[in-house]
Parts: C-alpha cells; structure tokens; sequence
C-alpha cells in the first residue's frame, strides 16, 4: 500500500491531492508537440529562406542609397559603395515629388483600382454563387465554363485581352462599330486603360470569389430560410436576413486576401498596358524602378516595396478588429 505514493512521485504526479501541480518546463512542451514542430519546421526554414531573409534585406536597401552602380559586382571585381541614409528615402517618397513616383497619387490609384476590382469581384461572385446554389438544369456545366478563367494562366489572359482592346483590330471596337458607336483607344494614355485592366481583372477574379462563397451558402441551414418563409420575409430579407449574416465569416477571408492579392496585382496591369502613367499602382512603379531606367534604383524599389507592406499590414489589422467587433474570428 505504501508503494503507490513512492510510484506516484517517480511519475512526476502530485503526491497529495492537496498538493500544488507541478510547473511545466520548455522541455516537457517539447516532448508532447515534437512531432507537430519537427512538421512545420521544414516550412519555416523556407519561408525564412524564401520571405523573412529577403525582407529583412528589402527594410535594409531602404535605408541605403542602393542602385545598380554601388552594389557589389563580383564579375567586374567591384566591392560595394552604397552608404546608409537611414529615412531620406522614405521622406523623398512621401513628399510626393514626381522624381520618386509621386506616391500620394500612385497610392490614390492603387486604392482605385482595389476597391473596384474587389467591390466587382464580391458582388459579381455572390450573384453567380446565388445563381448555382439553386437547383437548375446544367448547373454543373455553368460551374466548370464559369471556372475557366481562374484556370488559364494570368499572362495568356493578359495578353487574349489585349488583342480584344485593340484599338484597331480588336473585336471590342469591331462590336461597337457594328452598332454604330466609335471605337475607343482602350489601352492608350487615358482614363480607359485603367477601366480596361479594372475589367480584365475582375474576369479573372470573379471565379474564386464565387466558389468560395458558394462554400459558404451551401454551410447556412435550410431550416433558416423555412423559418424566415414562415414569418413572412420575402426574398430580399431572406438575403438581407439570413444570407450575408450567415456568410460573414468566409466574406471577411475572401475580402482580405482579394484586397491583398489586388493591390499586389502586377501582371495583368504590366503586361497589358507596360509603363503607363495612368495605370500605373505602387508595385509596377516598384518593378520601374528596380528592374527600368538608366539607373535601377533598388534603394527606391525597396522603400516602395516597405510602404506597400505597411499599407497592407495596417489594412489587415484594421478588417481584423472589425471582424472581431462583428464576433467573427478570420
């Protein structure tokens, strides 16, 4: 009888059922989650790799004077000569002078063209979602041709549009000719190159924001709508009332990552319509200045490449607090 005490000390366990319980250390963590860390721990070392690292190096060059004739060049036996400026490039960007992109401007129309594009991507995406939750002849068939676009890569897409935005042998300026309006120079220097990668983009994007929100209506219970039929609510307050409550939380994701992918969106803007002032947002003029010009500015590039991260960290912190005032947790 005496031994099962002695036994239960030597297993760790309290000895006393009035006893305190025992701190747990570093090393007893570890020996319950090794596996799940020993899991994760190849992802983490290329995302250090990958993200972290060159990151770091991003926040570094932004407080340099960094371009291609200071940075080392091991092929012409020259050592670096660039120097620390600490935040002359971050005060040269946010005064707004056109000699480092005019930023408040590119800022202006890069908000534009996220709104718009992921206002269009939420509103077009939840209709066709409504439309195919039904039960309709060919609903199958409807899902796969409305999936396409997110299927074809982004630069053939890119590049089938612009030949439709042709301003002379475009099938959009031949369909308005025919029913006898002017054709237009879509992709030219105007207003219209902008609606014109706004619509491309919004083909492209609509297709995952249906499919995800698709997800989530076919989540909300059938027994709600009934409830909501037998009280008397018609159509528009069933989706007022049961619709978007119950598809809060996956419209929050969605948003978020549409916001994110589509202020980073640079393919389709670049390969469309290439160093054009009036389409120009914060990533192309980052690409310009890194990869464009007599001199490739990697000082400027980087301090751009840090303000679009803290733009979107403070956007993300900001849904994220909403969401949570709202009781839902991305």
């Amino acid at each position: 009888m005496s031994s099962a005490p002695t036994a239960e000390r030597r297993a760790g366990g309290p000895a006393r059922p009035d006893a305190p319980p025992r701190r747990r250390t570093v090393r007893d963590f570890l020996q319950r989650h090794w596996f799940g860390y020993a899991m994760v721990l190849p992802v983490a070392l290329v995302l250090a790799v990958l993200v972290v690292l060159p990151l770091l190096q991003g926040v570094y060059f932004s407080l340099t004077d960094i371009n291609d004739t200071t940075i080392a060049n091991p092929v012409l036996d020259r050592p670096a000569r660039y120097e620390w400026v600490g935040l002359a490039n971050y005060l040269d960007v946010l005064s707004g002078d056109p000699a480092y992109g005019a930023f408040w401007a590119t800022l202006g129309r890069t908000l534009i063209w996220t709104f718009a594009c992921v206002f269009l991507h939420y509103a077009i995406g939840l209709g066709l979602a409504v439309l195919l939750n039904r039960q309709v002849r060919g609903r199958g068939v409807y899902r796969v041709l409305l999936i396409l676009p997110w299927a074809v890569p982004v630069f053939i897409s890119a590049f089938a549009w612009k030949y439709l935005f042709n301003s002379e042998y475009g099938l959009i300026n031949w369909l308005l000719e025919l029913v006898g309006l002017p054709g237009q120079v879509w992709l030219g220097q105007s207003w219209l190159a902008l609606v014109s990668v706004i619509a491309v983009n919004v083909w492209l994007g609509v297709p995952f924001m249906m499919v995800a929100l698709l997800g989530g209506l076919q989540n909300i219970p059938g027994e709600l709508y009934e409830a909501a039929e037998i009280d008397g609510a018609n159509a528009w307050q069933r989706f007022t009332g049961v619709t978007l409550p119950g598809l809060r939380s996956v419209s929050g994701t969605v948003v978020l990552l549409g916001v994110i992918w589509t202020f980073n969106m640079f393919p389709v803007i670049y390969l469309m319509t290439g160093n054009n002032p009036n389409t120009r947002i914060l990533v192309t003029y980052a690409f310009e200045r890194f990869f464009a010009g007599a001199t490739r500015d990697y000082a400027i590039a980087s301090t751009y490449g840090v303000l679009i991260l803290s733009v979107l960290l403070v956007f993300a912190t900001v849904h994220r607090r909403a969401m949570r005032r709202q009781g839902e947790e991305l």
